[in-house]
């Protein structure tokens, strides 16, 4: 009698820990689509931008930065979170900081041109296994979401 208590004590924390564990993941998240996404949209493509097309100031440009976070929330947020943490395609922390602002630029408006020319692009496919989808934007709106990404990256 006296081992059964501390047995039974111990299966049913074991149990009440491995329950609680198994909440803790999420089961019913969706795999994206990516290509459901996009399937309907035409593609459109940006001429390669120059280093001299990009023109990154201090302090930042709130309203880009805000205007930025709405097309983050809308196009990327699917596959991209602003931590480390890779989804579909890399998170974006620190992105800012290992990239230039026009590679940044061509990659969101010259996807197809950067996979094929650009080795780190290249890599990254290599490493997501997925291909980033066009997602058809301006310059001006892949300005915005640099601008996002900046301030991401702790940029004032």
């Amino acid at each position: 009698m006296q081992i059964i208590r501390p047995l039974t004590i111990c299966l049913l924390s074991g149990t009440l820990l491995a329950v609680a564990c198994s909440e803790g993941v999420k089961k019913d998240e969706k795999p994206v689509d990516v290509q459901e996404m996009t399937k309907n949209q035409p593609e459109t493509h940006g001429a390669e931008l120059k280093e001299s097309d990009v023109v990154v100031s201090n302090p930042l440009n709130t309203e880009w930065v805000s205007a930025g976070k709405g097309i983050y929330e809308m196009k990327c947020q699917s596959c991209h979170r602003l931590t480390g943490e890779k989804l579909v395609g890399p998170g974006w922390k620190d992105v800012t900081k290992r990239r230039k602002p026009v590679w940044i630029m061509n990659m969101i408006t010259n996807v197809d041109m950067m996979l094929e020319k650009d080795p780190d692009a290249q890599k990254l496919l290599e490493q997501c296994m997925v291909r980033m989808p066009n997602q058809n934007l301006a310059k001006e709106d892949a300005r915005k979401v640099l601008e996002f990404m900046r301030n991401n990256d702790g940029e004032k």
